[in-house]
């Protein structure tokens, strides 16, 4: 069965994650008229069927953060906050950003390597060479980019998954063994002329 796509009236649903009680629930600050990450400290987060559990310092137990279905334009202080928030913030693998004001992805995302799963669907990302960056993310898995300017640029799909290769479900699609081929064929041909482009604009 195929995950469902997130909408703004509610969050999709979290693949590829056990949701027994084993599992902590997500930190999540959707839909709280964010406009920055600084406005955080300054929410309550929303409560799930169950509880947040926290350190004896008051630090939470998780290993994702939701901020979808807000107006954040960017990550600054992005990183601060998270170490403010979690108990080991090394270990997060799931962040929904989605349905944001969001026009980059930030180099800070580099920060948390563990990270397996990336919601930026949504969003006013438009330079589709922004991907490059995720490149460095050696456990990304699960990918969300549907609903950004990128989205409409040529060669899109075969763009991403030939930058980041080991991507099993881009926008919620499953990523096939044709679709590695087509990106990798697609990336012999115009690979280099994208880079090329790149170049020349800096």
């Amino acid at each position: 069965m195929s995950t469902p796509r997130a909408t703004r009236n509610g969050s999709a649903t979290q693949p590829g994650i056990d949701a027994s009680n084993d599992v902590p629930p997500p930190l999540d600050y959707s839909f709280r008229c964010l406009t920055a990450m600084d406005d955080i400290p300054d929410e309550d987060p929303r409560i799930g069927k169950r509880p947040l559990k926290k350190t004896d310092e008051g630090k939470i137990i998780s290993s994702a953060l939701k901020v979808n279905n807000n107006t954040i334009q960017d990550l600054e202080g992005f990183g601060e906050i998270m170490n403010k928030l979690f108990d080991k913030p090394e270990e997060v693998s799931w962040i929904d950003l989605s349905f944001n004001v969001i026009t980059k992805i930030d180099e800070v995302l580099l920060d948390f390597p563990g990270l397996k799963m990336l919601y930026l669907h949504g969003n006013t990302i438009g330079d589709l060479s922004e991907i490059d960056k995720l490149a460095r993310l050696p456990n990304l898995m699960s990918l969300s980019l549907h609903g950004n300017p990128m989205e409409n640029e040529k060669g899109y799909r075969n763009y991403v998954l030939a930058k980041v290769p080991q991507l099993r479900t881009l926008d919620f699609s499953g990523v096939t063994k044709s679709d590695r081929a087509d990106a990798a064929t697609w990336n012999k041909m115009y690979g280099n002329k994208k880079r090329s482009k790149k170049k020349k604009k800096e």
